[in-house]
C-alpha cells in the first residue's frame, strides 16, 4: 500500500508529497466519457461495478496517490426524503426545495444501508482493487443547505442566507438534520473501509465569519465530533475561504484544505496546527506545461520545509483539462516533492 496520503494527512514524514485532484474522475477523461454514452452519473452511482470503474480510472492514468469515492455530494439526499435530479449541464436539481419548518419536519432519518448500498458495496470492491488509500466524502451541511434551500446549485447561496436571516430555528433544524445524515453517511463509508474522508464545503465561502460562527460552526464541531469515533483523517475543504480559514480549523479537520486564493505559507500561519491540502488554480492546467510547471513549482516552494502537505487543485479539474497535463503534474509534484519533504 502506497500510504503517504495517510502520513501526511497525519503530518508525518514522507518519501515525497503525495498528490490527488479533486474531480479527478469524470469528464476530462475520454475513458469516462465513453462510459457516460451507456450509463448517467445517477446510473454509475447506482451500480457497484460501474462506480469502481469510474473510481480506479485516474489511478491508472494519472498515477495519484488516492482514491476518491466516485458518486455526487447530493448522493445522500434522497435518504431523508429530498429527491434530486443530475441534470447535465446545471447539476443537481431539486423540484421541491426545503424552505419552511414544515419541510425539515417532514424530513426522514438516514438509513446509510438502505439509501445507499450500492455506494457501500462500490467501497468494498474498491478496497480489493487498489493500492493507494480510498477517500470517502460528503457534503458539509451549509453546501448541502445551499442546494437545498435553493433547489439547484447557487454559488452565492443567496436562498440559504435568506432563510438563515429570516428564520433562523428553521435554519438551524435543517443544518441539524444534515448534519446527522452527513455523520451516518461518513460512518458507513469508512465501516465499508474508506480510509480518509473529505468535507466538501464549496459555498461557505459566501459567509462573512459572524454568521460562520454562530450558524455554520456549531453544526460542524458537532459532524467532527460525530466523525472522531471513525480514527481516520478528515479533510475540511472549503472554496473562498481565506477569511474563515481559522474558524474552519477550530470548528474541526486533521487537514485543511484551501483554494488558489491564498498561498500556502498564510494559510499556515492561520492554521499552525494543522495539515494543509492545496492549491493549486484549476486553470493554469488549460494552459501549456510551462506555466503548469512554473505554478505547481511555486506551490511545492511554498511549503517548503513543512510536514503535512498534500498536493492537490484549489478545486475540481475542468472538464477540458487534457489528462497528460495531469499525468506530468502528478509526476512533477513526485519528484520535486522529494525536495521538499528534505528540505
Amino acid at each position: 500500500m502506497n500510504d503517504r496520503l495517510l502520513a501526511a494527512c497525519r503530518r508525518q514524514a514522507v518519501d515525497t508529497t503525495p498528490v490527488w485532484f479533486m474531480r479527478q474522475a469524470g469528464r476530462s477523461l475520454p475513458e469516462y466519457r465513453r462510459i457516460r454514452e451507456r450509463a448517467s452519473l445517477a446510473a454509475i452511482v447506482g451500480d457497484p461495478a460501474l462506480c469502481t470503474e469510474v473510481t480506479l480510472q485516474p489511478v491508472r492514468r494519472l498515477g495519484v496517490d488516492a482514491a476518491i469515492l466516485f458518486a455526487d455530494i447530493t448522493t445522500p439526499l434522497p435518504g431523508i426524503g429530498i429527491e434530486v435530479e443530475l441534470v447535465e449541464g446545471t447539476g443537481p436539481v431539486i423540484e421541491r426545495p426545503v424552505r419552511t419548518a414544515a419541510d425539515v419536519a417532514r424530513l426522514r432519518d438516514f438509513d446509510a444501508a438502505a439509501s445507499t448500498g450500492s455506494l457501500l458495496e462500490a467501497i468494498r470492491l474498491l478496497r480489493g482493487e487498489l493500492d493507494v488509500p480510498l477517500i470517502g466524502f460528503a457534503g458539509a451541511p451549509f453546501t448541502l443547505a445551499s442546494y437545498v434551500v435553493e433547489g439547484r446549485p447557487s454559488r452565492d447561496a443567496i436562498a440559504a442566507k435568506r432563510l438563515l436571516h429570516a428564520d433562523p430555528p428553521t435554519f438551524d433544524a435543517l443544518l441539524g438534520h444534515l448534519t446527522a445524515m452527513t455523520i451516518a453517511y461518513l460512518t458507513a463509508q469508512v465501516q465499508a473501509g474508506a480510509q480518509v474522508v473529505q468535507l466538501f464545503d464549496s459555498w461557505v465561502g459566501a459567509l462573512g465569519p459572524f454568521d460562520y460562527d454562530r450558524a455554520v460552526a456549531p453544526h460542524m464541531r458537532r459532524l467532527f465530533a460525530g466523525l472522531a469515533p471513525l480514527r481516520v483523517p478528515v479533510v475540511h475543504f472549503g472554496t473562498g475561504t481565506a477569511g474563515l480559514l481559522p474558524a474552519m480549523a477550530a470548528a474541526g479537520g486533521d487537514v485543511i484544505g484551501v483554494d488558489w486564493r491564498v498561498g500556502l505559507q498564510a494559510a499556515w500561519r492561520l492554521v499552525p496546527d494543522r495539515a494543509i491540502q492545496g492549491n493549486l488554480d484549476p486553470a493554469v492546467l488549460l494552459g501549456p506545461w510551462t506555466a503548469v510547471e512554473r505554478h505547481a513549482r511555486a506551490v511545492l516552494a511554498d511549503a517548503r520545509g513543512r510536514r503535512g502537505h498534500v498536493f492537490n487543485l484549489g478545486h475540481g479539474v475542468l472538464p477540458a483539462t487534457d489528462p497528460d497535463q495531469l499525468r506530468r503534474l502528478a509526476d512533477l509534484v513526485h519528484e520535486v516533492g522529494v525536495q521538499a519533504v528534505a528540505a
